[in-house]
């Protein structure tokens, strides 16, 4: 069959009209309101298949393991659907269909007087919706969310080519990558399409039947003006409500400045971003009585499945439309820590978890205590290594054996591993201590295995401290004689907060406490403060994307690539000359595609190369690097970059795979901007590799004084948003150098000087509609925090630990300002 109408499906035809269909079927048929439409069966396209003879091709194409092979085999299976005829007796029946739904909507429209349901083109013929509706999509145990097609406003002329562009959506990279990820057999995955009457929404939205993170009895909508699939796609900023489900009572909400609308052209039927008007741009979208109609259709969609539900829905000319419904896939995982993907805590895991006791070790507490929010340290903010170290030759009376820096919080004990070079790594067991003069990426994956972490140098901006951070593993940095003090194989007892390392391990008969690093950082209560200014958070090593995305971060607002250049231990033009630029590029995508499939939808903004010469020095081929005084003032960032355009082409490259193979989530960010001559010179490298700038958001750094007062010039240029990184700005501002112990007192991010020039900034990107952020370490400073929000800074990045503190500070924040606005 090659078609069936939606109010004849049910959800135990999955199989042949797909996840989506199946569960339109049941809405229809529980008598909720989904417009009209039909499915072209999954049967349909696996007889395309057969009967044109490419199922073999097609699939044989596709057994290939990764990297450029995956890109180029699924672009091959794409061509080769969409290059295929469809047989003449299956587009007629398909054209049938279509024409039968015409007629059903004119019927309807005239018998109900209204034009809610008929939205048609200037000839009549009624604009569709083409949505892929996978056999294996929306099920309780996966979620394929976002990974194939959804086309608006198609009319009978398209239609049918329509259709096989979301067959051959099923052949995206990113989709290819998910089913190998998840081993699903590609054969075994078929794909329907739902054609479904449009609606030319007034207002739409998302709502979740359950609070998607822990199940709790709360019901959560966002809503826009115009089509829902700018809210579903991440393009608008939403307004928010948290809802008593039993009394549609708003106990929550939050008002955004809505800046686009998705709307659709009546004449052409294409859909297109637009301003929206000054007058809604901060109005609320949703009336009592609409919230109140969602909650109750709501609470009918969950009790017709039985289950938290996520809906899709949309308002037009005062009518409501249910245009999707799927489980809630995410419920499951916050509430169980033996789910997949959530670390049990009695035994290692990749990210980094280990089980000190089997091996010796004993791991006390991760958990991040209390702490004084004035602390800059304890929320992620600078400190001098000079200031915290002391001398570490004798034991204190407390048992203190070394001091430093408490460079990641939490508490673990096991034996001393030091480790002074690379080919002593494979001596780090789980829940040892990694004692180390400073780590590298090289160490990255013996980190991983450690219980704790300690170093001789390195500061609370050192590689060892920031992947510490990000993986949730205790550390004291900057020691400076820790591997002279400590003996290998002795138990110490390692306390990331106070920056100590003690004789000896926890007492035995105290009982350990196996925290779980994922679990520690997820929003607990209230479960996720909910703001109009965006919280995100920072990422250096994709290993830790998982642990990022538990804090309920609103994205990434800086993944920094050059941790997953320097792990390679060659620079990029060694690398490439012994590898080849595919190879180079495919550890680039690798790393990046981790983070954005993390987080799809939120967006993931990511840097690129921003590694100075002395870190470039110590790699294979780094022998001709210069030697600079000072290298943050040197030779790196887009000077570099556009002084050596040939890796650069090839980030930008592995940037432009991203894009082709759907990760519409991820941000292109250009480091140590001086002018739009800079900007100008890195889009005509972007225009090389077929990057258009237009239709892809790009940003710059604000690092420089320069680049703060030009900054009309920069938005002359075309950029989406900026983003100051507070640590070189900082430094250069003030002509303090933070790493010269003579002077590193006089480091300031909260200088007057400082904080003029991120005002002025953020006032005139508001007038131009630039977005703004901070990605720097003062983003997780509670006085830095309050000066941004009252400026109104678009979104706020902070470490992996500080975003729940950096959360809450911003709604106080917020909520303060509105009180003041009202009395």
């Amino acid at each position: 069959m090659t078609v069936r109408w939606l109010e004849d499906v049910r959800s135990t035809d999955i199989g042949t009209v797909g996840g989506k269909g199946a569960s339109l079927g049941e809405l229809t048929a529980a008598g909720l309101p989904v417009p009209p439409g039909f499915v072209v069966t999954a049967e349909t396209y696996r007889t395309f298949l057969e009967t044109t003879g490419i199922d073999d091709e097609l699939f044989d194409t596709l057994a290939v393991d990764g990297g450029d092979d995956l890109a180029e085999a699924a672009e091959t299976a794409r061509e080769l659907i969409l290059e295929t005829p469809v047989p003449e007796a299956v587009r007629e029946e398909v054209l049938g269909a279509y024409r039968r739904l015409g007629e059903q909507s004119t019927e309807t429209a005239a018998e109900t007087e209204t034009a809610a349901e008929t939205d048609s083109d200037s000839s009549g013929e009624p604009f569709v919706a083409v949505r892929s509706s996978a056999t294996a999509e929306d099920l309780p145990e996966a979620s394929f969310a976002g990974q194939h097609e959804t086309i608006l406003n198609v009319t009978g002329e398209d239609l049918v080519d329509r259709v096989t562009e979301c067959w051959a959506s099923l052949f995206t990279e990113r989709a290819v990558h998910y089913r190998n990820t998840h081993e699903f057999d590609h054969s075994e995955v078929d794909i329907a399409v739902v054609v479904q009457q449009m609606v030319d929404a007034d207002k739409s939205g998302v709502m979740f039947t359950r609070h998607p993170s822990t199940g709790d009895s709360e019901t959560i909508v966002e809503s826009a003006w115009g089509l829902g699939e700018a809210v579903v796609s991440g393009r608008v900023s939403p307004d928010h409500y948290v809802i008593d489900p039993e009394t549609a009572t708003v106990t929550e909400s939050t008002i955004a400045d809505k800046k686009q609308r998705m709307v659709k052209d009546p004449e052409t039927g294409e859909t297109a971003l637009e301003s929206v008007p000054d007058d809604q741009r901060t109005a609320q979208v949703l009336s009592e009585a609409e919230i109140e109609q969602l909650v109750e259709v709501g609470g009918r969609v969950e009790d017709h499945y039985g289950e938290p539900q996520d809906v899709e829905w949309a308002l037009a000319g005062g009518e409501l439309f249910m245009l999707q419904s799927r489980p809630i896939t995410t419920i499951a995982d916050a509430e169980s820590t033996d789910s997949a993907g959530t670390v049990d805590a009695e035994s290692t895991d990749s990210a980094g978890t280990v089980d000190a006791e089997s091996t010796g070790g004993k791991a006390v507490s991760t958990e991040q205590s209390a702490r004084d929010a004035s602390d800059p340290v304890a929320n992620g903010g600078h400190s001098d290594q000079q200031a915290a170290a002391t001398d570490p030759s004798a034991e204190t009376e407390d048992g203190v054996l070394v001091r430093g820096v408490g460079a990641s919080p939490g508490t673990a004990s096991g034996a001393v591993r030091i480790v002074s070079k690379l080919d002593h790594l494979d001596q780090v067991t789980d829940g040892d201590v990694l004692v180390s003069p400073m780590t590298t990426p090289d160490m990255v994956s013996a980190m991983q295995r450690a219980a704790a972490i300690v170093t001789d140098e390195g500061g609370m901006t050192s590689h060892s401290s920031i992947v510490s951070r990000e993986m949730g593993i205790p550390a004291v940095v900057g020691t400076q004689t820790a591997t002279e003090a400590l003996d290998d194989g002795q138990t110490v007892t390692v306390d990331g907060e106070m920056g100590t390392v003690s004789e000896g391990g926890v007492d035995d008969e105290e009982p350990a406490i196996h925290p779980d690093p994922v679990e520690s950082v997820r929003p607990q209560t209230p479960v996720k403060p909910m703001t109009a200014t965006e919280v995100k958070v920072n990422l250096s090593i994709p290993e830790a994307a998982e642990r990022a995305e538990a804090t309920g971060a609103d994205g990434v607002g800086l993944l920094r690539i050059e941790h997953m250049v320097i792990s390679l231990g060659k620079t990029p033009a060694q690398y490439i000359a012994d590898h080849g630029e595919d190879a180079f590029i495919d550890q680039l995508v690798d790393g990046i595609r981790t983070v954005a499939e993390a987080f799809y939808p939120r967006p993931v903004r990511a840097r690129t190369l921003d590694a100075p010469t002395d870190e470039f020095r110590e790699l294979d081929g780094g022998s001709d690097e210069p030697h600079e005084h000072n290298p943050m003032l040197g030779y790196r960032g887009i000077r570099r970059s556009l002084d050596k355009p040939d890796p650069f082409r090839c980030e930008l490259r592995a940037f432009g795979r991203l894009f082709e193979a759907g990760y519409d989530n991820v941000e292109l960010m250009l480091p140590l901007v001086n002018d739009s001559e800079d900007v100008e010179r890195a889009k005509r490298l972007m225009d090389d590799v077929g990057i258009d700038p237009a239709k892809t958001r790009w940003g710059v750094m604000i690092e420089t004084p320069a680049s703060a007062l030009l900054i009309e010039e920069l938005a002359g240029a075309g950029v989406d948003f900026v983003s100051f990184g507070t640590n070189d700005l900082t430094q250069y501002t003030l002509a303090v150098d933070r790493n010269n112990e003579y002077v590193a007192e006089r480091f300031d991010e909260l200088h007057p000087g400082v904080l003029a020039l991120i005002e002025s900034t953020i006032e005139t990107c508001r007038e131009l509609g630039v977005d703004t952020s901070i990605c720097g370490q003062a983003a997780s400073k509670p006085k830095m925090v309050d000066f941004l929000v009252e400026q109104g800074i678009s979104s706020i990045s902070a470490n992996i630990d500080a975003v729940r503190d950096v959360q809450h500070e911003v709604k106080r924040v917020e909520q303060k300002l509105l009180l003041d606005s009202v009395r």
